[in-house]
């Protein structure tokens, strides 16, 4: 590699504005070849072992244990409901789920297992559980070879590409990912078929609109679709599809590339082309996918409770409206809230005057939130203004109505005042008043509107059905309760409180029972229910905002939880399972010696890139022209897929887990292999414009490749290295694979949960104080 100074008697070539892909800029040489040179049996040999090994390496064992390990019991358990047609909820999109009920359609699995105990056994429970983890481990024995793939399309020597594909091969996390009922390995091999599918897109940039070039645009689509179908950490993937697009658009809008300059229309067509495969086809890809999801759910199931009760009442033998009654005035009921289910609760005892941070109460009656049935959970619903007693009972209450609550033990009046609640300084506390204040001086502090959920109109208000928010009228917030339980005063109930932001989903109750109703009313009588149809567009939105608000709601602490911090490093993992008399135990943890080597070649590639610009600045070329378009747009795509799916996380309050970073780290394998090679200094050989065909010397005497007339033409790695050794690539791949077979070996006992280990073994193999089980 030279350095040479600006200015002087070397020649620089304009560089072509190019995508952050893969730098075919480079690895397509302008050359024609003769049929049968290009075979490159090497790389296919390799193809097929790689292959075969990533097989072996998760198919091995794969029946053991024969027991539920770890979120087993979420994904295990949805693919049963999916089998029984009963509606679930889950915070991921439904593709990965659909694919485990589809294994277990075929292998004529019924359902009838639930998954819900860590530990319950597959074989008394006549459950096929190899069937079930044999998908994700088809998908993950595929991911390897596809990320060989990669990197042979990219134009990289096969040491690259073996190196690369190897750091996934002998990853014990990713191996054990994919052994098991889970959804990581549809997502990685869908992210890694997105970035194979791309590079071929972009291969194609010269002959746009023909149908090679509309395949590969169109399957890119679809892979990105079955990503973002799969998890919505999905969409990094399209982030880093979509800067790559970007750039390469920017690239076409150049009037002085060398193509040739584009006319505004063609330019459009260029880009109305990939909104179409990129965006468009995905995004229908992935509304097909909840279509299924809501076709085969049509029977009630533990999702209801979720979902609004329009949407609950689509499914058969749905509960809530099977049970629901028309609620009228006078009526004795009981409110539940909807998300912690706790009744709304009065007794005698009072307020205390002060609070420990020394906020002064009103000392009034207590209202809290009771976990059981009792009588004091009974409130009589009156109306603002009594109907006169010759008519005072058939009334039936409505949303909007403006109403009041009577605590039939005590005999007083629900209000909520000026006055901070317990927990909340910004919150009004809820109390209750007796018959003279209710009626006198503390009138409008007793009057609540009633807002039924998704009511249009004067609806009527229903039991069980009829979810509402109940807003103070005066001052216009909304009764609430939350999970943290009041000190010892209020029996470690829950605190009822005014909620000053009405639209919050948490503010929601519904009526449980009637208590008043004689058993033989004719309310209570059923007339035959009809399912409802609700557009497909309703039901979607509200599972996406349900989604949305409780995958932002996984904020509680988990003892395996981790930081992406800690992720590059590999400096904690997650125990799946353990069995005492064995001492065997499934841990989840990558090889630490791969994970090592990728993340040290992650900061190599940051301070090249570093040290290349400050050099530029003083105006030394430490890079020629090529080396550094492939240093920038191949290995610059692949680490950018690695930030792109690793930097985001730093965002996130929700739980996290180590299984988070498996899309990045596989991208960071990419980088290492194509970083190998550019360490080893394998100059490409030079590329020769407008010269007509054979082969020659440029003036410097170096080798130079040449264009003859003609399609353009992809030319294997090693035709476009020349004469290069590659003996030092090969010994560094050589020690490279040693060291990481020799981890992934070593880290085996505990990513296929055999044999057990004794006490000195466990040890030695808590190398960054891995919480390891049986190290005693």
């Amino acid at each position: 590699m030279s350095v040479r100074q600006r200015g002087g008697q070397v020649s620089r070539k304009t560089e072509r504005p190019s995508s952050p892909e893969t730098s075919q800029d480079e690895s397509q040489l302008l050359q024609q070849k003769k049929p049968g040179v290009r075979s490159e049996w090497d790389y296919k040999l390799a193809l097929f072992v790689i292959t075969a090994i990533a097989f072996l390496t998760r198919f091995w064992g794969i029946n053991h244990p024969n027991e539920v390990v770890f979120d087993e019991v979420h994904f295990g358990k949805f693919a049963s409901y999916y089998l029984q047609r009963t509606y679930f909820f889950d915070v991921h999109p439904p593709f990965g789920k659909l694919l485990f009920a589809l294994m277990g359609w075929f292998v004529g699995y019924d359902g009838h297992f639930h998954f819900d105990n860590i530990g319950d056994s597959y074989i008394t429970n006549n459950v096929p559980y190899v069937a079930f983890r044999a998908m994700p481990a088809l998908l993950g024995a595929l991911t390897v070879p596809t990320v060989f793939l990669i990197m042979w399309e990219s134009g990289y020597t096969l040491p690259a590409a073996i190196v690369a594909s190897a750091l996934v091969l002998f990853d014990n996390a990713h191996i054990g990912q994919t052994r098991l009922i889970l959804l990581d390995a549809t997502l990685v091999f869908a992210m890694s078929v997105s970035v194979l599918c791309y590079v071929r897109f972009y291969k194609l940039r010269h002959s746009p609109f023909s149908r090679k070039w509309w395949k590969w645009l169109l399957l890119t689509g679809v892979a990105l679709s079955c990503v973002i179908s799969t998890k919505y950490v999905g969409v990094f993937t399209f982030f880093t599809i979509g800067s790559a697009v970007a750039l390469d658009l920017w690239g076409l809008l150049d009037i002085n590339r060398k193509e040739g300059a584009l006319s505004l229309p063609a330019f459009g067509k260029h880009f109305g082309a990939r909104v179409f495969g990129l965006i468009v086809v995905p995004f229908f890809f992935y509304l097909f996918w909840f279509q299924v999801h809501f076709a085969i759910l049509y029977r009630s199931g533990p999702g209801d409770d979720f979902m609004s009760p329009e949407f609950q009442e689509t499914l058969s033998d749905n509960i809530m409206t099977a049970n629901s009654v028309g609620i009228d005035y006078y009526d004795a009921i009981t409110m539940r809230h909807k998300d912690t289910k706790t009744y709304l609760h009065s007794h005698p005892d009072r307020y205390p005057l002060r609070y420990e941070d020394g906020r002064v109460s009103s000392q009034g009656q207590q209202v809290t939130g009771y976990p059981f049935n009792d009588t004091n959970n009974h409130w009589q619903l009156l109306p603002a203004q009594p109907f006169p007693e010759d008519n005072l009972l058939g009334h039936r209450v409505k949303s909007g109505d403006i109403v009041r609550f009577r605590h039939l033990v005590t005999d007083t009046y629900l209000l909520t005042h000026d006055v901070a609640s317990p927990y909340f300084p910004t919150n009004q506390e809820f109390t209750t008043v007796p018959l003279e204040q209710a009626d006198g001086e503390r009138y409008n502090d007793t009057l609540f509107e009633l807002r039924i959920e998704g009511a249009k109109g004067k609806t009527d208000f229903k039991s069980m059905s009829g979810h509402f928010k109940l807003i103070h009228f005066p001052t216009k917030v909304a009764m609430w309760t939350h999970t943290s339980p009041l000190p010892d005063w209020a029996y470690k109930q829950a605190e009822i409180n005014g909620n000053k932001n009405v639209q919050q989903s948490s503010n929601v109750w519904y009526v449980d029972d009637i208590p008043s109703i004689p058993a033989d009313s004719e309310r209570l009588k059923k007339e035959p229910r009809k399912i409802k149809h609700v557009p497909f567009l309703k039901k979607y939105f509200e599972l996406q905002r349900a989604i949305f608000f409780h995958n932002n709601a996984l904020t509680s602490s988990h003892p395996y939880a981790s930081q992406p911090m800690q992720w590059p490093f590999l400096l904690r993992g997650v125990s799946f399972w353990t069995q005492n008399d064995t001492r065997q135990q499934i841990y989840f943890l990558g090889n630490p010696v791969g994970w090592w080597i990728a993340s040290s070649l992650l900061a190599v590639f940051a301070g090249i890139v570093g040290a290349d610009q400050l050099s530029q600045r003083r105006g030394v070329d430490s890079l020629d022209e090529r080396t550094r378009s492939r240093f920038y747009n191949s290995t610059g795509f692949f680490f950018l897929a690695w930030a792109a799916h690793y930097l985001p996380f730093y965002l996130m309050g929700r739980q996290l887990f180590l299984h988070h970073y498996l899309p990045a780290h596989l991208a960071s394998a990419l980088v290492t292999g194509a970083l190998l090679e550019f360490v080893f200094n394998l100059d490409p050989i030079a590329l020769e414009e407008n010269v007509d065909g054979g082969s020659g010397k440029s003036a410097g005497g170096k080798a130079v490749a040449v264009r003859k007339p003609g399609p353009k033409t992809v030319v294997p790695a090693k035709e476009r290295m020349g004469g290069n050794s590659m003996l030092a690539l090969w010994g560094a791949t050589g020690v490279v694979l040693g060291v990481v077979i020799w981890g992934w070996w070593f880290f085996l006992p505990l990513t296929y949960g055999k044999p057990g280990l004794s006490a000195e073994e466990v040890v030695r193999r808590k190398w960054m104080g891995y919480d390891l089980h049986f190290a005693k």
